[in-house]
């Protein structure tokens, strides 16, 4: 990705060409009631169904294939000479599904509930260095910020960052109205969540007439649905999984995707033994990453020392993290266990790859005298009722520029520190970053910051994934499926 200029970013898109037909048929997607009946269409809310929100709702800014920021409720954006204020012009002529005109209070009341503390949003930490928001007209806003951040346009690609009306209230975890390509007809967690084409959407009318998102649990349940044709497209296909559709080329379509995306194991750094920074190295020594990539997603993954940061981030720290059963006996045994430690690891299928994760970590760990036991749990509700519950789970993150991976999982006060992780001098490694306004000396402090999580976090990060993505033959226009980015009003279903 290119450097960030502070100074003006312009770009205009362009109508789509989906505007010129009429839209037909009906594409299906499941979701995985991870978050069970806290499940809702708050998109800046902890239970925000994405597969739903994504289709209902617009940002102000979005990636573009790349990656980079691009145009879609905000037309350009612009900071002043220190990046502590950034004025947007606003997009004109764009309606709410309910008729009512988009403009700038719909932004700043947007914006303002993600930063209201009551709500307790976890999408707070991503954007909380605003102070306040201004609207000067109808079709500005101007984001006045504590602190000088030169990556501004880069937090405004969150995918929970989503407008909303102003004055919606809880109603919006029900109704999920919005200026996005779909209108909601029905919305159903456990089962059929139904959507219609919004034929005044901006880009263009949507390529199909109705979306299904069905709410399925299990991993293997979505791969018999897509099997069967009750949905079009995963993306969560296995390595191992990945052959069956290979051989239906005529009925299936397979991509291949480098992703920031990872998948890993997180101990609470809050609880006894993980108390003990030892025994967090420890446990990640004794990982062979490399090993890991192969026999979990058959090579299709990049090692990752443990940073959340994706492999072709601007801000990517480039470290090493060999196997090292000696090491992590060593430490175990300064710790005060030379016989080792025990240790319970909860998973379920809703991600179909942490239960492999969890055996082959159970056999690499062992050497070290660390002996895993595998609780597999149930998927619905694995969100709400396990992680961030129990002291070791199965964790998995979307991915997100290397600021916003930083602050929210790690920051002592972020909402979603899932590991619990408390370290000042992290957390000031953090705040120094976002005020540099030298590219440089920004990138050396984000390069510490992920050095210091190296030796210290408590999270096994052991790769970023290359993930697996099928459809089926009659879908088109699924060009890109990474970043948030996919222009969902050109999909087709023929």
């Amino acid at each position: 990705m290119n450097k960030l200029l502070i100074t003006s970013v312009m770009a205009f898109a362009l109508v789509g060409t989906s505007a010129f037909a009429a839209p037909s048929g009906t594409f299906k997607q499941a979701h995985e009631i991870g978050f069970g009946d806290k499940s809702n269409l708050d998109p800046a809310s902890k239970g925000r169904v994405m597969q739903i929100t994504e289709k209902l709702m617009s940002r102000l800014i979005r990636p573009d294939l790349e990656g980079s920021p691009s145009p879609d409720l905000a037309i350009s954006w612009s900071s002043n000479s220190n990046a502590t204020t950034w004025t947007l012009k606003l997009r004109k002529g764009v309606k709410f599904h309910d008729g009512s005109d988009f403009d700038a209070a719909d932004v700043v009341y947007s914006f303002n509930r993600v930063l209201d503390k009551k709500n307790k949003s976890p999408a707070r930490s991503a954007i909380k260095m605003i102070k306040n928001i201004e609207a000067p007209d109808s079709s500005t806003v101007v984001f006045n910020l504590s602190t000088s951040f030169a990556d501004m346009p880069l937090q405004l690609m969150d995918y929970r960052l989503r407008i909303v009306p102003e004055g919606i209230g809880d109603k919006v975890r029900t109704a999920g109205i919005g200026t996005g390509p779909f209108k909601l007809v029905k919305f159903d967690h456990n089962g059929v969540t139904k959507l219609e084409a919004n034929l005044d959407y901006w880009e263009g009318a949507p390529g199909v007439a109705n979306m299904e998102i069905i709410g399925i649990g299990d991993g293997q349940a979505r791969l018999q649905a897509l099997l069967g044709g009750q949905i079009h497209f995963e993306n969560g296909v296995t390595s191992q999984q990945k052959p069956m559709f290979e051989r239906n080329w005529n009925k299936f379509k397979v991509m291949s995707v480098p992703t920031g995306n990872w998948r890993g194991l997180v101990f609470r750094t809050d609880v006894k033994p993980f108390t003990d920074n030892r025994v967090r190295q420890a446990v990640r020594m004794a990982a062979d990453r490399e090993d890991m990539i192969k026999l979990i997603t058959g090579g299709a993954a990049v090692v990752a020392c443990d940073t959340p940061v994706k492999p072709d981030d601007q801000y990517r720290a480039d470290l090493k993290c060999p196997q090292d059963i000696a090491g992590a006996k060593k430490l175990l045994a300064e710790a005060g266990y030379p016989t080792g430690i025990d240790v319970e690891v909860y998973v379920s299928t809703i991600e179909p790859t942490w239960p492999m994760l969890a055996e082959v970590y159970q056999q690499q760990a062992a050497k070290a005298g660390i002996r895993v036991s595998i609780k597999q749990v149930p998927s619905d509700g694995y969100w709400k009722d396990v992680w961030m519950k129990k002291t070791v789970t199965g964790t998995r993150w979307n991915e997100r520029p290397a600021d916003s991976a930083l602050h929210e999982i790690y920051l002592s006060s972020a909402k979603w520190n899932e590991s619990y992780y408390k370290d000042a001098d992290f957390d000031a490694l953090l705040g120094k970053a976002r005020r540099e306004l030298n590219f440089e000396k920004r990138k050396a402090l984000y390069v510490q910051a992920q050095e210091h999580l190296s030796e210290t976090a408590g999270t096994l990060i052991p790769y970023h994934v290359s993930k697996t993505y099928v459809m089926n033959g009659k879908v088109n226009g699924i060009d890109a499926v990474e970043n948030h980015s996919i222009r969902w009003h050109k999909v087709t279903v023929n």
